[in-house]
């Protein structure tokens, strides 16, 4: 089994940046993908970000590219998400997630694991 914990979340002003972790345990070994996904109030769940973790491949939405940085540590099975040039529609509950030997990364329902989620409000 695999538990993820997610820290970072924040309030921070336009331009602002904020970097969330996502911590794993447990099983994490394989051929696994570790994504960020976001849901704002009203709002289907979004794809931000995803990193396959033995390649180091990376797949970022449009909305964020050139301004969020997924990464990972592998001694710490950790994946960060460094957002800069923060704006209001960033504002969502951020959650990690962890799949495992997935051909797509932008399909929430293909993920197994997830964190509890994580608050980033932006202020204009």
């Amino acid at each position: 089994q695999v538990q993820l914990v997610e820290s970072g979340g924040g309030l921070v002003q336009a331009g602002g940046s904020l970097r969330l972790s996502c911590a794993a345990s447990g099983r994490t070994f394989g051929n696994i993908v570790m994504g960020w996904f976001r849901q704002a109030p009203g709002k289907e769940r979004e794809f931000v970000a995803a990193i396959r973790w033995s390649s180091g491949n990376t797949y970022y939405t449009d909305s964020v590219k050139d301004r969020f940085t997924i990464s990972r540590d592998n001694a710490k099975n950790t994946e960060y998400l460094q957002m800069n040039s923060l704006k209001p529609e960033d504002t969502a509950v951020y959650y990690c997630s962890l799949a495992r030997a997935i051909a797509v990364v932008t399909i929430p329902r293909l993920y197994d694991y997830w964190g509890q989620g994580t608050q980033v409000t932006v202020s204009s």
